[in-house]
């Protein structure tokens, strides 16, 4: 069974890509991708990411680290350049912009072979089961600190 694919994406030139096939409920009445699809897009990117460098929701959520915690996304902001297609495969590449405290700021950009096609700037906050901010168990946070740009880091 080698040739399965890894459904997490991989990591590669200090970030994430997952690969993304566009599907008929991906898409729009016209077929093309309708747009809200791309936030689920970037949040499974995300997701991915994060599981392959060993931060994994359930165990966040479950408080295998410490405290629950969750991820929250604050603010996205959306450039939409070139619409995708049904059937397209596509490639969600991902990286980290920023770690400082409770917020961790990435960008990401939906490509279609090297046609870009969407970019999202997305600003993410780590809660405690109540809903504050929390920072991220030191363990989970050296993680993540291996993929923030060095002028950037500050967790």
């Amino acid at each position: 069974m080698s040739d399965w694919p890894d459904l997490a994406g991989r990591l590669e030139d200090g970030g994430h890509v997952l690969p993304i096939r566009v599907y008929y409920e991906d898409t729009d009445f016209s077929g093309v991708v309708y747009h809200g699809a791309y936030v689920r897009f970037f949040e499974r990117a995300r997701s991915d990411f994060l599981r392959l460098i060993g931060i994994h929701h359930t165990e966040m959520a479950e408080g295998t680290h410490g405290a629950s915690q969750a991820f929250a996304v604050k603010t996205m902001t959306l450039d939409f350049q070139k619409p995708a297609r049904i059937d397209d495969v596509l490639q969600v590449h991902t990286s980290l912009a920023e770690y400082k405290g409770a917020r961790i700021r990435l960008d990401q950009l939906i490509y279609r072979g090297d046609q870009l096609l969407v970019s999202a700037a997305v600003t993410v906050a780590i809660i405690s089961s109540q809903g504050r901010p929390a920072r991220l168990p030191s363990a989970l946070a050296e993680r993540l600190r291996q993929f923030v740009p060095a002028e950037n880091a500050g967790g």
